[in-house]
Formats: C-alpha cells, structure tokens, sequence
C-alpha cells in the first residue's frame, strides 16, 4: 500500500521565512498598524543608556503583545516559548526572543501607552468607516476579582470591627486591674500578663487598621473599599448572591461587530441604590447608566434623556430593545 511520503530530515533545502506566512494573515497588519503609530507620543519610552546590552524595541514588544491578545495568549512566559516555535512570530519578530522577564516587564511599564494604541485602533476603525457612531449597543458582565469578601469593607462593617475590638480591648483591662489589684493570693503571672498584652497590642493595630480604612472612606467618598484588589467592589452576581468584582460594559456598534468601548465599572449610582435597586429588572442595568453618560459626549441634556430612557425601559410592563433606547441618545 502507498503512502504519502514527508522530506528526508537531512536534506539541504532553501527557506524563506515570509513564504510561509499567508496573504491573509493577521500579522501583516500587525507590522503595519505598530510601524505607522509614533511609539514616543503613544507614551513609550524611547531614550535607552548607549551603555551595556542592547534593549529590545518598544515597538518589536508591542507587536508581540499585540500577538498575544489576538491569539489569546497572555502567558509571558508562552509568548517567549511561541517565540522559539511559531513560525508568524519568527516573522515579525525578525528571530528574536525575549525573555519573559521582559516581556513581563514591558506589559508592567507601559499600561498608559498600551492603552492608547488600543485608542488608536478605534480611530483607524473611524477612518476606515468601520464604526458609523449613530447606533449603538451595550451589554456588561461580572468579573470575579482577586480579593475576597474578607477584605471588603463599607462603613457598617468597619465599625463592626471596630466595636468588637473596644470590646475586646475593654475586658482585658479589666482583666488586668483585677489581677494587678489582687497581690495577695498571688493568681497573676507574668506568663499570663505578657499574653493578655501582646493582645491588647494586636487589637490596637487593627484598630488602626480599620480607622484608616473608615479615613479612606470619609475621604473619597466611596462606599467601598477593597484592600487586595482596590478598584473591585462587591457586587450582586445572580439572585442574592454577592461577589468582590467587576461589572465590565461592553459597547459595540450597528455596522460592524467590533468592540469600541470597555469599561470597568465598579459602583452603583447612589440616586438608584435604595428604592429602585428593588425593582430593577436586571442588576447591570445600574451600572449601565454611568457607562453610557461615559461613552457619549453630548453634555448634560444627554445624560437627561439618559435618565428618562433607562427609567422608561427598566418599569415598562414590556422588555423594549435595548437598541431603541440607545437610538434615543444618539439622536
């Protein structure tokens, strides 16, 4: 029986690097979106010591982050091993190969800059009339954080802390008068009085702790704070349960499915967090007004008709689409 047979292994043949790479392939574009974007305004920094090992080109590592976030790939240290083996990265990477440590470093350094090439993607969308800006949808979803419930705090729960530690604080002094009042029978010790004091010490720093959180509070206005993750905050996830994340807004529009606007939002509007909140037919729906006061730049009469249209649409006996709404306020 035949079968199709491969190259011998040892055979000399010419290669060329680019006749390997599609006409079609995505990293094309890469090349030709990061060489037309001035890297220094982008926020990049171009000025490098003459001194010592040569530093990789800001504009080499944006490709290749670039390269990454389509293909999924986040992983630094997967970006250096698709560095070794991906033939599309071996061609717009000229054969280098960072290390990931540099890699790592880059997406660190640069958070600004990178997200201003991704402005500048909308713009190039603009230019080519991918986005036409009339019509436009917008959905959000919840995105756990790295922090748990345990280091989430609003006001209540602080000054929960903080009076079961004066409490505490309040008992072992007593403890302490008494023992110290009671020379005679001799039932203190000194074992026992070092114990009782590195504790009344340790519910003072956490004291502390909690005014500290209570003063960040008072002084920006939040209702609050996460200690790990601090842009997080805990957010209804489905039905009563409650999880520390991000309601992420999502918004695309009519002509073509491209997403031109995300945004992170983390509070609830405080003119809707009581009474409405009950009455809502979806929980995102609150953190959707913020959103789109964001997105559109119309000034106060936008965010009025804003106002009117989501409170139409949340108590309407019927679901209306959110697309009507959102022709309402570009009009």
């Amino acid at each position: 029986m035949k079968f199709i047979q491969g190259k011998d292994r040892n055979q000399v043949s010419f290669f060329c690097l680019e006749e390997q790479i599609d006409d079609n392939n995505e990293v094309w574009f890469i090349e030709l979106f990061v060489n037309s974007i001035h890297l220094a305004d982008a926020g990049f920094k171009m000025d490098f010591v003459e001194n010592g090992r040569p530093a990789y080109h800001p504009g080499d590592l944006l490709k290749l982050f670039l390269y990454g976030y389509l293909n999924r790939i986040r992983s630094s240290r997967q970006l250096e091993k698709e560095c070794k083996r991906n033939l599309e990265l071996m061609w717009l990477m000229h054969g280098l190969v960072p290390d990931h440590n540099t890699i790592s470093n880059f997406r660190r350094d640069n958070p600004q800059a990178i997200k201003n090439v991704f402005r500048s993607t909308v713009k190039l969308a603009q230019h080519f009339q991918l986005i036409g800006g009339k019509l436009l949808a917008g959905d959000g979803t919840k995105l756990r954080a790295q922090n748990s419930k345990k280091n989430n705090f609003n006001e209540k729960k602080i000054e929960r802390h903080i009076a079961y530690i004066d409490a505490k604080l309040e008992e072992y002094s007593n403890v302490l008068s008494e023992q110290d009042g009671d020379v005679s029978t001799g039932s203190t010790t000194s074992e026992q009085k070092e114990k009782i004091t590195s504790k009344i010490t340790q519910h003072q720093l956490h004291r502390k702790k909690y005014e500290n959180l209570q003063a960040q509070l008072e002084q920006t206005g939040e209702v609050q704070v996460s200690t790990s993750d601090p842009d997080s905050r805990q957010l209804i996830v489905r039905n009563n349960i409650t999880e520390v994340a991000y309601n992420v807004q999502l918004t695309m529009p009519s002509t073509i499915f491209l997403s031109i606007t995300k945004l992170p939002t983390r509070t609830i509007p405080r003119l809707w967090a009581g009474y409405w909140s009950k009455r809502l037919k979806c929980w995102d729906t609150m953190t959707l007004l913020p959103f789109l006061i964001k997105v559109t730049t119309q000034g106060v009469s936008s965010k009025k008709r804003m106002n009117w249209a989501l409170m139409l649409w949340w108590l309407s006996p019927i679901s209306l689409p959110l697309p009507w709404l959102l022709t309402l306020l570009t009009t």
